[in-house]
């Protein structure tokens, strides 16, 4: 998989604290040594935390791959073999072989009847599971000029502009996953082979056609920024529980909680989820940082945010579509 966007992101996020802090305090010191001392401790925080972005980065992209081959166990043999055979019955007839198509398409009808008896309850039986990633995050300034620019392209009624450039906004891995509707398909296939009994090839061509257009397309979007603050708070938690912390683990903490709340803001601008949404998380993970201030120990502060992160995953999936 591609991960030359998510580098140019970690690129961005690794500066993006950075350079305002490391500006201040240059400015404010009029002495040299204490200046270069300030720099290098500023550009050793940045390389920290790349580095910490990088592990997090990682494990969002693992933890994801790890789901999709768990949905991939549940493909139905019999089913992807089924949709196979409906393709190559449309083949077959349009390379004029009847005999070889009507074979096709009862060996399709034999494995689909295995598949409804096998699973009565299903009403969408998967076929094909495949992971895409989209993660072009450009500075914050990038973002609200292009956001700007769209809105004056939708009231000036150019659609198509405002969707080009705002189709590149997104952080984000999706989870493809085709689906043969068990309710519709078998009965269609069935309904093929007396139309190629009667010799109406074009007929029984267009209607294979649309049989395969009833293949069902669900998509589970991933927001990576959402995905990579719930595993950096998930690493903070474990250290908020832990008693006697040190002062390694503590830095640790409080870097895991100000990566987490710069994810949480790229989530923002991407508009993953709605503004008094987040502004609920930002208070949450203000909150945590004072219960776990001073290598305070406890359980249960993360509960909270964990529910808000869930409830922004879900306001950023698509409705099944039918697959074109």
């Amino acid at each position: 998989m591609q991960i030359k966007g998510m580098v140019a992101s970690l690129v961005f996020l690794g500066f993006l604290a950075v350079p305002g802090t490391l500006l201040s305090q240059s400015k404010g010191s009029k002495n040299p040594v204490q200046a270069e001392s300030v720099q290098n401790a500023s550009i050793k925080k940045a390389k920290d935390q790349d580095r910490q972005t990088k592990r997090t980065q990682d494990r969002a992209l693992n933890q994801t791959q790890g789901q999709v081959t768990q949905k991939r166990e549940h493909i139905v043999k019999e089913a992807v073999r089924a949709l196979q055979l409906t393709k190559d019955a449309l083949d077959s007839l349009n390379k004029g072989n009847q005999e070889k198509a009507l074979d096709d398409l009862a060996m399709a009808i034999g494995k689909l009847e295995l598949v409804v008896a096998r699973y009565p309850d299903l009403a969408l039986v998967p076929v094909s599971v495949e992971l895409s990633q989209v993660d072009l995050v450009p500075n914050e300034e990038f973002i609200k000029k292009a956001v700007e620019r769209s809105k004056a392209y939708l009231d000036s009624g150019e659609l198509q502009k405002a969707r080009h450039l705002l189709g590149g906004l997104a952080s984000e891995l999706i989870v493809r996953k085709t689906n043969i509707p068990l309710g519709i398909y078998p009965s269609a296939i069935k309904a093929i082979g007396p139309l190629l009994d009667r010799g109406k090839i074009e007929k029984a061509k267009t209607a294979l056609t649309n049989v395969l257009n009833t293949l069902v397309v669900t998509e589970t979007i991933v927001p990576l920024p959402v995905l990579r603050a719930s595993i950096l708070l998930s690493d903070a938690e474990v250290l908020a529980e832990k008693k006697n912390r040190s002062d390694k683990e503590q830095k640790e903490l409080e870097e895991s909680l100000d990566l987490a709340r710069e994810q949480v803001h790229f989530a923002e601008l991407l508009g993953y989820g709605s503004p008094k949404e987040y502004q609920a998380i930002y208070d949450q993970i203000t909150e945590i940082a004072k219960k776990t201030a001073e290598k305070k120990q406890g359980t249960g502060f993360f509960e909270k945010i964990k529910k808000s992160l869930k409830a922004l995953r879900r306001h950023s999936q698509k409705a099944p579509k039918n697959k074109q």
